[in-house]
């Protein structure tokens, strides 16, 4: 049996997430591999997360509240803003999905650069929308190439702030330049799914931009600086009336029981936070630092993972590294046929990292 697919969504290309280490040992049959692919929190979830989860375990034939009424609230005080500033996602991903499925239309137009996150295309495609992609100017986002690719129909921007995978960030004064010269009806999206871990004071800030009353989404994690990933939550922050129709076309109960609980005590946990940036801030100037050693061209960063550069093909010292248990990104799919990504790990992971690098380079 045949059903028809409208031909945008069969011009959709397919995630590729990063290897697990269960799916790497079995196809590779080693054991005990690191990863360092997916940028996740190297110390893992907050203690005080862990507990909240199994605080609740006996409640999990219950519902959740479907606007999570409590994480809602904790981040309104924390970023100064009401709840009705805020909508939560199963991830940042689905505000994404939210953002497409009310605002794009078919030939509608959306400016991202290229490359960045993959689903700002997905969503774009899966509306029937056109993806307009702007290539890096050394490795940082081109506002003024994305700026000259504004149209009648262009009717969203994505903007990765700090980028992935190359770590760079967006100069403030450039996109407040950028965001004045915005079409009213255009709506400027800031991905900061990073922005916990940037060390340069003074960056651009989604939340300052909605306190103002900007016409700005900005888009957060708690899979990153907060070791939630598995959980999957994320939100949004936007003017009331930009939420108000999200929260028409959010899916009831998008953010489960235990992401919520978790969420919560996650932020309760300053101690955690802080030494989570202390971990992954030591462990990327030492990655910096074994990078250079090597002869090895590294982006400085405002992330929790390093973009090098390697002098042959990639995708061979990729799999080099598998073979000895240590799992990276390889960047091709990006268009950095020459780059890997490294996710920072905890300490003795990083120097694991380096001593098979070294190997695999011969160095």
């Amino acid at each position: 049996m045949t059903f028809k697919v409208p031909d945008h969504i069969l011009s959709i290309p397919a995630y590729v997430p990063g290897k697990p280490i269960e799916e790497v040992e079995r196809e590779r049959g080693i054991r005990g591999s690191i990863k360092l692919a997916s940028n996740e929190n190297p110390l893992g979830p907050s203690p005080k997360a862990i507990e909240a989860v199994r605080g609740i375990l006996a409640g999990v034939h219950r519902y959740p509240e479907s606007g999570g009424f409590e994480l809602t609230r904790r981040l309104a005080g924390r970023l100064k803003l009401t709840p009705e500033h805020i909508v939560l996602g199963n991830g940042s991903d689905d505000i994404i999905a939210m953002l497409g499925t009310a605002y794009l239309q078919p030939g509608n137009e959306v400016v991202m650069a290229r490359p960045s996150f993959q689903m700002y295309e997905i969503v774009t495609r899966a509306a029937g929308a056109v993806p307009v992609e702007v290539p890096l100017k050394a490795f940082h986002n081109d506002l003024a190439a994305m700026a000259a690719k504004l149209t009648p129909r262009t009717r969203m921007v994505f903007l990765n702030t700090p980028h992935n995978p190359t770590g760079t960030i967006v100069n403030r004064a450039e996109l407040e330049a950028f965001m004045a010269a915005l079409p009213a009806e255009v709506i400027l999206v800031l991905d900061e799914a990073y922005i916990e871990f940037a060390r340069t004071p003074g960056g651009p800030d989604s939340a300052e931009y909605v306190r103002a009353g900007r016409p700005v989404v900005g888009l957060r994690t708690f899979s990153k600086v907060y070791g939630l990933a598995g959980l999957r939550v994320g939100y949004g922050l936007m003017p009331p009336a930009v939420a108000e129709v999200l929260n028409r076309v959010r899916q009831p109960f998008n953010v489960n029981l235990l992401a919520q609980k978790a969420a919560v005590a996650a932020l309760d946990d300053d101690e955690f936070l802080d030494e989570t940036l202390r971990v992954v801030h030591a462990g990327v100037d030492y990655l910096q630092r074994a990078l250079g050693a090597l002869g090895l061209e590294c982006l400085p960063t405002h992330s929790n993972f390093l973009f090098f550069r390697v002098p042959k093909p990639a995708r061979e010292v990729f799999e080099d590294l598998l073979d000895r248990g240590v799992i990276v990104r390889p960047l091709a799919s990006y268009g950095y046929p020459e780059h890997l990504r490294v996710s920072v790990g905890r300490p003795e992971e990083n120097a694991r990292f380096v001593e098979a690098l070294q190997q695999v380079l011969g160095v």
